[in-house]
């Protein structure tokens, strides 16, 4: 009877779990269209609230305030980020290989995700929203670096040492972030270039001048 009763219980936890679980991503989900819209200094608790059909209070039992939402928003796309980059170098031996498809993978996941790309612009230095408390901010550029780090290890596997690839990987975000920004907001236009060759370019050099370093 006792392991019945127990099991039963189980069953309830884990269906008010869904329900949290669903309740949690709807809520993310309304918050990223008003973010969207308004940015974060525009964004309040109550528009998100109406956006997701429940009230403030309801909001307030998940997030304690509009910023910790945008926190969550993007972790959220940083692990997707993160999967990006993964599979995009899974299975490859080549360091080469390796090199180029997760450098080209971190780039094409921002140009193909434009609003991912504002929501990291927190990260990227530009916008600064407050509330985010330390331990957050860490963990979130933790994951960031993350992402990059592929880059950077294959590197280091064609003979680069680490501050000469950590330098590298330091140039490549630069120079990619540059050409999203310029992407983003179609200054690219005035240059008559295609920023995807230009960023493609720039890993290709770097490998070159890993590579003319193990020669030496």
């Amino acid at each position: 009877m006792k392991a019945a009763q127990d099991d039963r219980e189980q069953q309830r936890r884990d269906r008010l779990a869904v329900v949290s679980d669903a309740k949690r991503a709807h809520i993310l989900a309304a918050a990223r269209e008003v973010f969207e819209e308004r940015g974060l200094a525009g964004a309040n608790i109550r528009e998100i609230a109406k956006r997701a059909g429940y009230t403030p209070g309801a909001i307030y039992s998940y997030f304690s305030a509009k910023e910790e939402i945008y926190g969550a928003l993007l972790a959220e796309s940083l692990e997707r980020l993160n999967h990006a980059v993964l599979e995009r170098i899974s299975g490859l031996r080549s360091a080469t290989k390796k090199a180029i498809f997760a450098a080209s993978a971190f780039y094409e996941f921002y140009a193909s995700n434009p609003r991912d790309l504002d929501l990291g612009f927190y990260l990227f230095g530009g916008m600064r929203p407050q509330g985010l408390t330390p331990e957050l901010n860490l963990a979130l550029n933790q994951r960031l670096r993350d992402a990059l780090a592929h880059f950077e290890t294959a590197l280091m596997e064609l003979g680069a040492s680490p501050s000469t690839a950590r330098m590298e990987v330091t140039a490549f975000f630069a120079h990619c972030v540059g050409l999203l920004l310029l992407e983003n907001t179609r200054r690219i236009r005035m240059f008559d270039e295609n920023p995807a060759e230009l960023c493609a370019n720039y890993v290709a050099a770097a490998v070159q001048r890993v590579h003319a370093l193990g020669k030496k």
